[in-house]
């Protein structure tokens, strides 16, 4: 149903305190906090990314793009990984980063969180972020 290749749009926007817009805590996203932004289906193989900054966080604030496991269990066939699509991601200035990593593709096993893991500062603005996975649909073994 969704053709050969899909493109999965997730936005992440931050309000005026750094919380998670829509999120379950009012908090600021803190250095190091993990933010899950979408869910992404079993049986796609994930091909490419890209993050595109609209609004910026916080000076200084990096990130690093990736997956885990909605089960919270890990897979040997395609483990789950934190920078998968890209670290140390300038997330604090508008512009377009492209998954500049070597990891190769991998097809999904199971459903899985999108994250974003933050560095180096905590939020203390409204940001707002796009991220769009690159996948073909190959369904589960």
């Amino acid at each position: 149903p969704y053709g050969n290749l899909t493109a999965f749009r997730y936005v992440l926007k931050t309000v005026a305190s750094g919380a998670v817009e829509g999120g379950d805590s009012p908090a600021a996203v803190a250095a190091g906090d993990t933010v899950k932004v979408g869910l992404l289906p079993a049986g796609f193989r994930l091909i490419d990314s890209e993050v595109i900054v609209k609004t910026g966080m916080t000076a200084t604030i990096t990130a690093k793009v990736g997956f885990a496991y909605a089960d919270g269990v890990d897979s040997a066939v395609a483990p789950q990984d934190d920078d998968y699509f890209g670290t140390g991601l300038n997330v604090a200035a508008a512009g377009r980063l492209r998954n500049a990593t070597a990891n190769g593709s991998v097809t999904l096993p199971k459903e899985a969180w999108l994250t974003l893991t933050t560095a180096v500062a905590a939020n203390a603005k409204a940001s707002e972020l796009e991220i769009i996975v690159f996948a073909i649909n190959e369904g589960v073994a």
